[in-house]
């Protein structure tokens, strides 16, 4: 044991996931680290359908809508702003330079990603924090504020039962028809620190208390304590970004074994240990790349990646080959 350190055990979740799975997952920056640790292992999954959204509000109306499937942005749903049209639904990834190319980006992922949560079975949502802005010309809470004028909101917090109506409602609604379904929700450890660290700690307690309050009345709702392996087990600036805000590298690694030894069968870890490889020998760059020697690297793993086509002839396995065929 480690004197100076206080450690999280991981515990086995009561279900797993695995690559046959479907993932959908929702919310902050952290979301996409997961996400595309995800993907890069072979994962099926689809990751923040409206872009990078931090408040549990939006999360909801995200997967609301999602869900009805019937409901594409409309021209009055988008503004003009900084030469780009955009949505307040929306991170400014889908903002674009005419309002016709804006809509057609928010409702080719709309409908493919509605069509997606149909079928998701492994939901993920991460809550960065709990205060939003209000826009006083409608009253809506918005996804992104798309550095507007702070004039044009209002900023309030929201409660943790509030959020946790909200966030429940919806899960209930997905439960319904996906009975198979099961959600993780956690709390992103990267620090919302503009109004300081005082409200960032208060904000991050309100979704910790929502947190416990969703899980409490649905029974196919876990948490997994992100937010707490980087603050309390971690708790070093050394596993920071330059930026002191967001996790570094490190730290992301820390977080996704815990979340692998969590989640992941044993069978689900070896594979991915023989994905990584691959990736790994992917990434390798020769000094000399006509040599009989690379030619044969490249053979040898050609057929490393036809061994685990054969076995796992579900996944995806096109791009690897491609790579060391060419």
């Amino acid at each position: 044991m480690d004197r100076f350190r206080t450690t999280i055990a991981a515990q086995p979740a009561p279900f797993s996931i695995g690559h046959s799975d479907r993932l959908m997952l929702a919310g902050s920056c952290f979301t996409e680290h997961i996400g595309d640790r995800l993907r890069g292992n072979k994962f099926r999954v689809c990751t923040n359908p409206f872009g990078i959204v931090y408040n549990p509000a939006s999360i909801t109306r995200c997967l609301e809508r999602l869900w009805a499937g019937d409901l594409p942005f409309v021209e009055t749903e988008v503004f003009q702003h900084a030469g780009l049209w955009r949505n307040w639904e929306h991170h400014s990834d889908f903002a674009a330079a005419t309002p016709e190319n804006a809509l057609e980006r928010m409702n080719r992922a709309y409908a493919a990603d509605s069509e997606w949560l149909r079928h998701t079975n492994r939901l993920l949502l991460t809550f960065g924090t709990a205060d939003v802005f209000v826009l006083h010309e409608t009253g809506q809470i918005v996804a992104n504020n798309h550095k507007m004028p702070a004039a044009a909101f209002e900023k309030r917090r929201l409660s943790a039962p509030e959020i946790a109506g909200d966030v429940a409602g919806v899960l209930e609604k997905i439960k319904s028809k996906n009975t198979d379904l099961q959600v993780v929700v956690t709390v992103s450890p990267v620090r919302h620190l503009r109004e300081g660290a005082v409200a960032n700690q208060r904000s991050k307690a309100v979704l910790l208390l929502a947190c416990e309050e969703i899980a409490a009345r649905l029974p196919f709702v876990h948490y997994f304590p992100a937010y707490e392996l980087l603050l309390d087990d971690l708790r070093d600036y050394r596993f920071y970004a330059k930026d002191m805000i967001h996790p570094a590298e490190v730290a992301v690694d820390y977080i996704w074994e815990h979340f692998s030894e969590t989640y992941f069968s044993a069978e689900t870890r070896r594979l991915n240990d023989r994905v990584e490889k691959v990736r790994q020998a992917m990434s390798h760059r020769p000094f000399h790349p006509d040599t009989p020697e690379h030619r044969a690297f490249k053979m040898a793993q050609a057929a490393v990646v036809e061994q685990l086509k054969k076995e796992y002839p579900g996944l995806d396995w096109a791009e690897e080959l491609a790579f060391f065929q060419k």
